[in-house]
């Protein structure tokens, strides 16, 4: 039987440096592939990056996400660059739309065709670590220039997409696809639509590949993993505005997302409810248990994905982020 590829997620509540640091060394340990660092309104991810990068040996690390509209393509392009020289060719460039409440609230940039806004960046981006001038307005009389680096242009760049739009341009622009809270059978019809396409664009000759994974709690008591796993689910689900609740119900399970939402009224982070009729939510995107239970139930999601990206919930104690790491450890 071939060794699981496996990675680690964090979300952009997770704010503690050391603790993301210590997390991604013991993955390193561990024979993880990939430690996915991400970046909301916290942390700088490019930076917590760098330091696990000398902190670490072996393991792929990837920015997931970076938004394309809190960075130019040319601050995008010399960070990747940067991180790729860093890490002696181990980053991996993620980057995604990110949502309304995030780019307006945070950033105060208007939120207008996202999908538009992504393919635009990854295709100026990608122009400029190959090496090219970078692609200015004609508006500007000014002179394009090129990266003042050695240029990356294997650099691989995953995106992070959920609505149909942004998903398409995963499949025609993108090395790979990183998105968040899709459900473990839906892999089954959607990947190889998006080979499909992939294909027909023409551009990229390799596969798509494909990292997700459910969110992972270990605990020897039931009922306590449960709960975690709830957490975590009924806060993107009830307080991450509507497009993880958007997403969810497009992949067919809206009456259990609408369960999840008259439950949760006042959301919370440390506290959520998913009823038991919306069980289902929890059996297709959450892995939760004893360490032998986790890891017999995530061979599914081995056969489902090309990298098994196992979500670990912000705030933990570490002894509980340990136990996760441990428990789905790829040997």
């Amino acid at each position: 039987m071939a060794t699981p590829r496996r990675g680690i997620s964090l979300t952009p509540m997770e704010t503690r440096r050391e603790v993301i640091v210590r997390a991604a060394a013991l993955a390193d340990q561990l024979g993880y592939e990939l430690f996915v660092v991400p970046e909301g309104w916290g942390l700088d991810s490019t930076l917590v990056l760098t330091e696990i990068a000398l902190r670490t040996e072996r393991i792929q690390l990837m920015s997931g996400i970076l938004s394309v509209w809190s960075r130019t393509p040319g601050a995008i392009a010399m960070n990747a660059a940067t991180l790729a020289e860093i890490s002696d060719g181990r980053y991996v460039l993620g980057l995604g739309a990110s949502t309304k409440a995030l780019v307006e609230g945070f950033h105060g940039v208007p939120f207008t065709q996202p999908a538009k806004q992504l393919r635009d960046t990854i295709q100026a981006v990608r122009q400029i670590l190959q090496g090219e001038r970078s692609g200015i307005s004609d508006e500007l009389e000014t002179r394009a220039l090129k990266l003042g680096q050695a240029p990356q242009p294997e650099l691989p760049i995953y995106i992070a997409a959920m609505g149909p739009r942004a998903v398409t341009v995963a499949a025609e622009e993108a090395d790979g696809w990183f998105p968040y809270y899709v459900a473990r059978d839906r892999f089954a019809t959607w990947v190889p639509e998006l080979q499909d396409m992939r294909k027909s664009a023409g551009d990229l000759e390799a596969p798509l590949t494909v990292i997700a994974g459910p969110g992972v709690s270990v605990n020897a008591n039931e009922a306590d993993g449960r709960q975690a796993a709830a957490n975590n689910l009924a806060w993107y689900l009830c307080a991450m505005g509507d497009v993880y609740a958007n997403s969810v119900s497009r992949q067919g399970y809206a009456d259990e997302v609408d369960m999840v939402l008259q439950a949760n009224p006042k959301p919370s982070p440390s506290h959520g409810d998913i009823p038991a009729e919306a069980q289902i939510l929890l059996d297709q995107l959450a892995v939760y248990g004893a360490p032998e239970k986790v890891r017999e139930e995530l061979e599914p999601w081995d056969d489902a994905v090309d990298v098994t990206v196992l979500g670990i919930a912000p705030g933990i104690p570490w002894p509980d982020m340990e136990a996760i790491l441990h428990a789905g450890a790829p040997g």
